[in-house]
């Protein structure tokens, strides 16, 4: 039982990191992206522009986008206390409605009168266990990681630099922007690929196609962004 729990906690904590990777990642590739494209539209060989300006878009990105998985993270965990909560408070003062939802959990499972009348009065002597297979089977909420929000934060941040410093990263390395991007739109679009191809695998989704259109956005937005410079330049 013990080795099924742990099972289960680590395959719960590896889809969490996954999807804070899928969430980082995505956004990290196409926004610092599109910004350079943009401005290797308007600043001609003014480079150092381009990088100045995109780590400090990498820096706010990731902060905000950090921010965001920690209060998503931090809202999963102050609604799982609140449903607790009520859920204890409930077993006090509608005892006999919360016995009636647990045998109505065990018949729906297929159980027979008789057997889900045992597995209801086994159930109720504990309460902690009770309220721990509402929750669950009930309200269909798993206890998440008290560490969550803060390694959500982490996780969605990093992977938006680490993301985001792929399409700047050429930039280092020309003195044209346009040499800059072209180097930029071939690594960002072959990584942009991959990571729709192995993000849709995970997800069931034909991998082939999801790259693709992965790929698709972040070649519309950049082209966007350097057309929208290129008028207003002009």
């Amino acid at each position: 039982m013990s080795d099924f729990h742990l099972h289960l906690e680590e395959h719960m904590q590896s889809s969490d990191i996954l999807t804070d990777i899928v969430i980082g990642m995505s956004d990290g590739l196409t926004v610092p992206f599109a910004l350079a494209a943009g401005l290797s539209g308007a600043v001609g060989d003014h480079v150092s522009l381009i990088w100045i300006a995109g780590i400090a878009e990498v820096a706010a990105g990731s902060i905000a986008m950090g921010l965001g998985g920690y209060l998503a993270g931090k809202t999963e965990i102050d609604h799982y206390n609140s449903e607790l909560k009520k859920e204890y408070w409930e077993l006090t003062h509608k005892r006999e409605v919360e016995i009636q939802e647990v045998r109505n959990v065990f018949l729906e499972w297929g159980l027979s009168n008789e057997t889900a009348e045992e597995a209801t009065q086994e159930i109720i002597k504990d309460e902690k266990r009770w309220v721990e297979f509402m929750m669950k089977f009930e309200l269909g909420l798993e206890e998440p990681d008290p560490k969550r929000a803060r390694k959500s934060a982490f996780n969605i941040g990093l992977s938006y630099v680490v993301g985001g410093m792929v399409p700047l990263t050429p930039y280092f390395f020309v003195t044209n922007s346009l040499d800059g991007l072209k180097i930029s739109a071939v690594i960002t679009l072959v990584c942009l690929y991959i990571f729709g191809f192995f993000k849709s695998k995970m997800t069931g989704i034909n991998p082939w196609l999801g790259g693709i259109k992965v790929m698709f956005i972040g070649a519309v937005a950049a082209a966007a962004a350097f057309g929208i410079a290129k008028l207003i330049q002009a």
